[in-house]
């Protein structure tokens, strides 16, 4: 099929607006109304499209309220599993760190807000992070020669997901060079016998 490349772009263009005018509308309605209160129609309504196209976008209103973590947490995932050559679990961890904080919009801001006054669709929101989390402690565990259920990559596991979320909650007054020094501290608490760079290299 021959496309015309200019108006395909602009279609696409298009389309990506309408998206994050939606998102936008839904967070902002979410943190106002709070989930359970909002719907379908109130959001289309705010976004200025039908409900349709709503459901279109995101067929469910769970779906919607997660996008913006969604693709966070996969991009996360992206990273660890496929992290540049010569890079261990924590050096992917931290170079996506640095780029989520440095990448951050005001919608990310605003899905933030959205979560703190509805912790229920939070919880949702955590347990799909604390699944790609896991993902990397077994990376991890590969890396240190232990069983990935063993007491370090647990722990390392535990420390890492407080990491990320204290960073993506706060992220103005992230301080991504200290929460790393402190993960390296602990791998290297926890692995005193093993190579000093098992907890990777700091970023400079």
């Amino acid at each position: 099929m021959v496309t015309d490349g200019p108006r395909d772009g602009l279609r696409e263009r298009s389309k990506a607006r309408r998206r994050e005018a939606i998102l936008r509308s839904a967070y902002r309605l979410f943190a106002e109304r709070g989930f359970d209160a909002t719907t379908i129609a109130d959001i289309a309504e705010a976004a200025e499209v039908s409900p349709r196209t709503v459901t279109l976008y995101f067929p469910s209103k769970l779906e919607l309220a997660l996008a913006r973590s969604e693709a966070l947490a996969e991009r996360l995932g992206t990273a660890l599993r496929q992290r540049r050559e010569g890079w261990l679990t924590l050096d992917a961890l931290e170079h996506w760190l640095r780029e989520e904080i440095a990448h951050r919009s005001d919608l990310d801001d605003l899905s933030e807000r959205m979560f703190e006054l509805n912790p229920q669709v939070r919880a949702v929101s955590n347990g799909r992070l604390a699944e790609v989390v896991q993902e990397g402690a077994r990376l991890f565990a590969e890396e240190s020669g232990s069983a990935p259920d063993a007491f370090g990559p647990r722990m390392v596991a535990t420390t890492a997901a407080a990491i990320i979320g204290e960073l993506c909650h706060d992220p103005e007054h992230a301080d991504i060079d200290a929460a790393m020094a402190f993960l390296r501290a602990g791998v290297a608490a926890l692995y005193p016998d093993e190579p000093a760079d098992l907890g990777g290299r700091p970023a400079g």
